[in-house]
C-alpha cells in the first residue's frame, strides 16, 4: 500500500512538470470511424507530447507498448516503418504512418482538431523535451523498460480497455504497468471537459451531486462504468478476455500484476 501510495506521488509530481497539459479536452471530439494506434511506451518524453494532445483532443485509441527489451510491438514498428524509433502513429482512416511527435501533434490538429491549425502553445516544442524528461525521472522511469519475467510470453488475444486521462497520477501508474507488462489496450479518454470537472471525484470545485456536460463524451461514459451514481472515476479498467472489471489503480495495478506478470 505505502508502495503504491509513493509510486502516485511520483507520477503526480510528474504530472506537475508538464503544467496541465493532459487533464483538459473538448467535450465534443471528432472520433475517426477506425482506431487510431499508437506504438510507444509510457516514460518516453516524445510519446508523452502525442499522448497530451490525444486526450485535449479527447480521442480514443490503441495503445501497443513498445518498452525497451519489447519482443512483440517494436519489430512491428521496424517491419512497418524501417526504423525503431517511438512514437509510430497508424491512421488507416487516411491511410497514414508517421514518426516525429511533433509531426504527429500537427496531423491530429489538421485532422482532429476543430480548427484544422495546430493552437501556438503546442507549435514550438522544444527539439529536446527536458522538462518531460524530468518527469520521466521524477516518475522513476517506470514505463520504459519490459518487465524481463514475461519477455516472448503471448499477448492476450483481445485488448484490455482502460478509461482515463494522460494527466491523472493513477492513470500514469497503471499506464506504466501496461508497458512493462507489454499488454496492448484501448484507451478511453475522459479529460475534464469544464470546470465543474475539475477536482478528483471524491472533491470536485463544485460541490453536490456531480452533473456531466449534456451531450459530451463524459455523459456518454458514466453509463459504461456502472456507477450507481452518476459520476466518474478513473482509471477503470476492463479486460474482455476474463470478465474483469476493476477501478482503483493500486486493485488494477495488483490485477494486472497476477494475471499478467507471472
Amino acid at each position: 500500500m505505502v508502495h503504491h501510495q509513493i509510486k502516485v506521488v511520483q507520477a503526480l509530481a510528474s504530472t506537475i512538470t508538464a503544467g496541465g497539459r493532459g487533464a483538459n479536452g473538448t467535450a465534443f471530439p471528432i472520433q475517426p470511424e477506425k482506431a487510431l494506434k499508437l506504438y510507444e511506451f509510457e516514460g518516453s518524453p516524445f510519446c508523452r507530447r502525442v499522448r497530451e494532445v490525444l486526450t485535449l483532443l479527447n480521442l480514443d485509441y490503441e495503445v501497443y507498448p513498445c518498452p525497451k527489451g519489447g519482443t512483440k510491438y517494436r519489430k512491428i514498428v521496424k517491419e512497418q516503418g524501417g526504423k525503431l524509433r517511438f512514437p509510430y502513429f497508424v491512421d488507416e482512416n487516411t491511410e497514414t504512418a508517421m514518426y516525429e511527435s511533433v509531426d504527429i501533434v500537427d496531423y491530429l490538429f489538421k485532422h482532429y482538431g476543430k480548427s484544422g491549425t495546430t493552437p501556438k502553445k503546442y507549435a514550438h516544442y522544444p527539439k529536446y523535451p527536458v522538462v518531460a524528461f524530468a518527469g520521466t525521472l521524477i516518475n522513476g522511469a517506470r514505463g520504459v523498460w519490459i518487465d524481463k519475467q514475461i519477455i516472448n510470453r503471448e499477448a492476450p488475444k483481445e485488448l484490455l480497455e482502460l478509461w482515463g486521462f494522460e494527466a491523472s497520477p493513477y492513470t500514469r501508474v497503471v499506464r506504466g504497468v501496461l508497458t512493462e507488462l507489454e499488454l496492448p489496450f484501448v484507451f478511453h479518454n475522459v479529460p475534464k471537459e469544464r470546470w465543474q470537472d475539475q477536482g478528483p471525484s471524491v472533491l470536485r470545485l463544485k460541490p453536490g451531486k456531480y452533473i456531466p456536460l449534456a451531450g459530451g463524451k463524459r455523459e456518454k461514459v458514466v453509463p459504461v462504468m456502472g456507477r450507481q451514481k452518476n459520476d466518474i472515476q478513473v482509471p477503470y479498467l476492463v479486460d474482455v478476455n476474463t470478465g474483469a472489471q476493476l477501478f482503483e489503480s493500486e486493485a488494477i495495478v495488483k490485477y494486472l500484476q497476477q494475471q499478467y506478470g507471472v
